[in-house]
This record gives structure tokens, sequence and C-alpha cells, in this order.
């Protein structure tokens, strides 16, 4: 409140002192005491040494309540150590997540011989991680659960479950145990997302684009290294050793979370330095005068915008899920690879969009930072991401070429990565500190049922027609339609204001 008082005090002795040059039309030396004046205002008004990162706002009308939104436009700023370790910590808990959740679709084409069972099965195989992850967030289990307790500690307890189900896959002796076991693979792994919006939700603007391309790097950097340690030790020691070891083995990053993670009120609400604080107390002011105010799901799923974020995100994900669920199957089974070139190229694969999403993720907030809107940035990086995805549509016209089929696949996984920077970055601003982790929630189990939908459809086709090349046709699609949903359904990425709602949604 001091620190408010300087400002605006500073702010009126400027203006008193630009109106006094402008009557009196002083000359060059009175200009410049007038602007060495200002200065000295500016700094009694910042005691700190740098404005406050929400000083300047702008408004916008919301297009799904007709009210003033008013958005803090960011002034730039470097994350703090803290926001490096804790954001360093979840990136590698999120590169173990999709080394886990990957390694069973390296393993597919020795399970495939030892348990006997078609491509149709094995679809269903890789699906069944995705009911109980996608239905445990539909449902508001794994966002009710980090708005209620520290995400800190939900994560810690997510982390442990889906580690010891990695672990038991190397322990199971017939279908039904894996089956089983990734349904519980696919509870853990519910609550990491959830947990990573709670904590990004409160970081600046300019540092959520990187924040979250760190993390969907790491989605991509599991993969990578899993496919080429895992391919290692799938050629050497064989499928259970692969599973046991990485499961077992990841349990270490519990050690350095325990002692890093946010507790208590600040993990339930997390401020990272004072320019989060700044913005807590902005979101307390807006949306905190009465309980009528307060978000609520039911307020979120009557959002036009919330829908256009799910349908892109659906899309977005129906297209990756199949790349990581089918590309090892593929390029062995159709392009004739080897297990060690299979893996070796599959790393590639992810390495390339990985890249592609740090790069995209940094370009966005620096142009966040320098003035831009963040809804011209976000939208350009997500729709034109998934644009430059829809290319796989052309693999209907190719055919026996190998070298442009995954030409194609290389450009489509440049697109992804643009796409894949500033999704969450969107849904992020969108729901607030106070609902992104419901928010989260419900969009990540939403877009997570394609999860369900592309292995078990491109194990139907791959089984019915004998090639995957139509099932990665279908994802060009898919990502095409996911690029006008954020054009022409989301449109502006802006704060929703959750206490002017109309009426008639505060009673949904």
């Amino acid at each position: 409140m001091n620190e408010l008082m300087a400002c605006l005090v500073g702010l009126l002795q400027s203006y008193s002192i630009v109106q006094a040059c402008r009557k009196r039309a002083i000359g060059a030396n009175g200009w410049q005491a007038a602007i060495t004046a200002i200065r000295n205002a500016e700094r009694l008004s910042y005691p700190n040494g740098r404005r406050a990162e929400f000083g300047r706002r702008r408004d916008s009308i919301c297009g799904d309540c007709g009210e003033t939104m008013t958005e803090p436009v960011p002034q730039h700023a470097g994350m703090s150590r803290k926001e490096w370790v804790v954001v360093g910590l979840l990136v590698l808990s999120v590169l173990v997540n999709y080394v886990d959740r990957s390694n069973l679709s390296l393993a597919v084409p020795l399970l495939e011989r030892q348990f006997a069972f078609s491509s149709l099965r094995a679809g269903e195989l890789l699906s069944a991680f995705f009911w109980t992850y996608a239905l445990v967030q539909v449902f508001g289990i794994a966002g009710w659960l980090t708005d209620r307790f520290p995400a800190g500690w939900v994560l810690f307890g997510g982390y442990l479950l889906w580690s010891l189900a990695m672990a038991g896959f190397g322990l199971a002796p017939n279908f039904a145990a894996l089956f089983a076991l990734q349904l519980v693979l696919g509870m853990g792994e519910s609550v990491a997302y959830p947990c990573y919006s709670r904590i990004f939700a409160a970081m600046p603007q300019e540092h959520r684009g990187r924040a979250n391309a760190f993390i969907d790097a790491g989605t991509k950097l599991g993969p990578a290294g899993g496919a080429f340690l895992g391919g290692l030790v799938l050629v050497h020691y064989g499928w259970r050793v692969l599973f046991l070891a990485f499961g077992a083995g990841a349990l270490i990053w519990l050690v350095p979370w325990y002692f890093a993670m946010p507790r208590g009120e600040q993990a339930k609400f997390p401020a990272f330095g004072e320019q989060a604080k700044s913005r807590d107390a902005v979101t307390r002011e807006q949306g905190s005068a009465s309980p009528d105010g307060e978000p609520t799901v039911a307020k979120m799923l009557r959002l036009r915008c919330a829908w256009g974020v799910f349908i892109g995100h659906f899309c977005g994900n129906y297209f990756y899920y199949l790349v990581l669920a089918w590309l090892p199957t593929y390029l062995v089974q159709e392009q004739h690879l080897s297990i060690r070139d299979m893996s070796r190229l599959t790393a590639a694969v992810f390495l390339l969009i990985a890249s592609t999403t740090v790069l995209a993720g940094w370009i966005s907030d620096r142009l966040i930072a320098r003035g831009s809107s963040p809804t011209t940035v976000r939208l350009t990086m997500v729709a034109g991401g998934q644009s430059m995805a829809s290319i796989l549509l052309a693999l209907t016209v190719v055919h026996g070429h190998p070298l442009i089929a995954l030409s194609l696949l290389a450009v489509a996984c440049i697109g992804h990565g643009g796409y894949a920077s500033n999704h969450w970055a969107i849904a992020q601003t969108l729901a607030g500190p106070k609902m992104a982790g419901r928010w989260s929630s419900v969009q990540n189990g939403f877009a997570n049922f394609s999860g369900i939908a592309a292995p078990w459809l491109t194990g139907l086709i791959v089984q019915t027609r004998g090639s995957a090349r139509l099932a990665f046709a279908v994802s060009g699609a898919v990502a095409l339609i996911g690029a006008l949903s954020w054009i022409f359904v989301v449109r502006r990425v802006e704060p929703v204001r959750w206490e002017t709602l109309p009426q008639g949604w505060q009673r949904a």
C-alpha cells in the first residue's frame, strides 16, 4: 500500500511539472530540469528500484459475458532463483512422466510376440492408461485435490504412485496385469498437469511461455531419452528390466522435491517473489469481493472460450499420442527398421519437437515482454502450429516414398512444437490462479480422451487396412480442426472476470 501511494504521488508530481512547463513555455534548460524532476519522482514512486509488474493495465470486452476485462500489461523481468529451481524439478518430473508412459509403446513389438495378442489388442492396452488419466480429471478429482491441498504434496503422492506402477510392469505375468497397471499409471499421472498449472498460474504473464515450454519440452525429451536408452535396455536385457529400472530409479526425484516444493498456503496459492505477490493481490481484489464472485466449474463450462481451449487441446493431443503410441511400431513393421534404429529415429523426432517448443516459448515471451498482445502472440503460435501439423494429410497421396513420408512427419512435428509451447499459457491466463487447478483438470481430462481414441483407432486401421499411413493422415485433419478452434472459438487470451459474469451464470 505504501508503494502504491508513493507511485500515485510521483505521478501527480510529474503531471504538475509537465503542465507548468507547457503553460510557461520555458526553454530547453527548463525542459531538462522537468525531465530530471520526473525521473526523480519515478525513483520515489518505485523505491525498490523497478516498476511493479502490473503497473499498467489495458481493458477489453469479454466475448462471453460482455463485461470489461482488465488485463495487466507485463513488464520485463527475469525469473527468480526459486522459480528456476521449482520449474527445473517440475520439468524433471514431467520428463519421467512421459518416459514411463512411452516405455510400453517401445515394448509392444516384444509383448505382442510373448503374449500373442493382435494389433487391436495392442491399441486397447495403449489406450487403457487414458481411461483413468482422463476420467479422474474430467470428473474434477485431480483438480479438487490440487485446489484443496498443497500442490507440492499432491504431486509428491501422484509421482510415487505412478513410479511404483511402472516398476510393477516388470513383474506382470499376463495381458490382464499389464492392462490393470496401465490404469494405475494413469491414475497417478492424472494430478501432474493440474499441479503444474496451479503453480504457473501465479507466475507473471511473460514467464508462462518459457515455464510451459520447458514442461512441454520435458514431455518430448522424456520419450526421446526413453526411446534411446530404453531401446538399448530392450536389446541387451529385455522388457522386464526396462520397466523395473525406470520405475525404481525414478523414485530418486522425490528427495529434492521434498525439500524444494512449496508448502502450506504458499503451495495452495503459490507466489514467486514480489511480482507474483502483486498478481495475487490483484486477483483477490478482483475475484473475492463476494462468494457469488468465486469461480466454479459450472461457470467455466458455460464459457465459449473454455470449450475452444478444450477442443484445441484435444486435437493437439490426438496428434501427439498417435506419434507417441504408434511411431515405434510403424517404423519397425512398415519401414522395417531394427529396434536400435527405431529407437534412434524416435528419439530424433521427439528432440525435434522439444527444441521447437523451447524456441517458440522463448520467442512468445520476448514478444509479450516487449508489449505485444498475448492474444496475438499465443493464438498465432497455437493456430499456426496446428496448421503446420495438418500437413500429414498429404500422406494420403504419398505411398512407397519413405523419405518423403518422414519429411512430412518432421514438418508436422515442428508445427506441433510451436503449438505445444503456448496452449497451457492460454488456459492459465484465462482461468487465473484461483481457478487454474480445476480448469486444468477438466481441460486435460477432456483433451486426453484423444489418448483413448488415437491408439484404438490406429490399431483398428492397421488391423483392417494393414498400414498406419491413413491413421497419420487422420491426425492431420484433426490438427486442422484444432487450429480453427483456437481462431474462431477462443479468439481472445484475457483473464476471465468471474465476479462479473451474469447472474444466470452464477446460479449455474
